[in-house]
């Protein structure tokens, strides 16, 4: 392929008005496959790291995600060019590329198939199995062990904070994340970090959705993106995310407090 090809393929995938240049660079680089220089609007591939099309082809739906939110940045501020802080791969960031990678799996521009590598495909299914889908089920049991031992600090007139903080020395916020776990169903073949953002939502058909989307093949990023915009619309959603903000910000601020009133007495 060549520059104006892999455009192309690009603008197949997605259209834009905002004009932007493909370079492939001819250089080989230990740091990074592609860059996009928001200000120029180029795209530069260093071919030179890549021993196929499809593993460009990658790299080139990466860089034009980043020209892509920067087109819609632009256009929301009358055209005008809007620098971007340190942090570019945001959430929002990943969702769009792997929308965009679906896209161009659909198109046959992209491909993912494992078919076509048996040991690989084998190994895979090992993973899932035995490691993603065992490690749910015991974070799982680890969180209605933990429901468990709250119940029991209660009656022991122990505080339950006292216990995770020095006994189990576990983060409280780990042991907050299991312990919804333990509370609500979530299907243990997600594995443990996707059962953690399925856990957080508060209705249990969009629970069964996201799960589902993630199982059959959705990226977790883009699953819970598509959750947060659909929220965003319900003033109930609003108000929860706002509640469960402030009391985690009323949790660090009591912590604080405890420490600073201890290291008075101390003193």
């Amino acid at each position: 392929m060549d520059n104006e090809e892999i455009k192309q393929k690009l603008l197949q995938i997605e259209n834009t008005d905002l004009d932007f240049t493909v370079i492939m660079t001819g250089k080989e680089s230990s740091r990074v496959n592609g860059l996009y220089k928001p200000d120029t609007r180029e795209i530069l591939l260093h071919n030179k790291n890549f021993k196929s099309d499809t593993q460009l082809i990658y790299t080139a739906i990466h860089e034009y995600t980043h020209h892509l939110i920067n087109a819609q940045d632009m256009a929301e501020n009358g055209g005008k060019f809007v620098a971007k802080g340190a942090r570019v791969h945001t959430a929002e960031f990943w969702a769009r590329f792997h929308g965009l990678l679906e896209k161009a799996g659909e198109l046959g521009i992209y491909k993912l198939n494992l078919d076509d590598y048996p040991e690989l495909k084998e190994l895979t299914e090992n993973i899932r199995t035995n490691y993603i889908e065992q490690n749910g089920k015991l974070m799982q049991e680890f969180g209605k062990a933990l429901n468990k031992a709250h119940q029991l600090c209660d009656e022991a007139n122990i505080r339950y904070e006292d216990y995770i903080d020095r006994i189990l020395c576990l983060p409280r916020n780990s042991a907050r994340d299991i312990t919804k776990l333990g509370a609500v169903e979530v299907n243990p073949a997600l594995g443990f970090d996707n059962m953690k953002k399925v856990a957080a939502l508060k209705n249990a058909g969009e629970r069964d959705s996201a799960a589902q989307q993630i199982l059959s093949g959705k990226a977790p990023d883009t699953v819970t993106e598509l959750m947060k915009k659909k929220a965003a619309g319900d003033p109930r959603e609003k108000l929860e995310r706002e509640k469960n903000r402030l009391t985690k910000t009323i949790e660090a601020l009591q912590q604080r407090l405890q420490f600073v009133e201890e290291s008075l007495e101390s003193m």
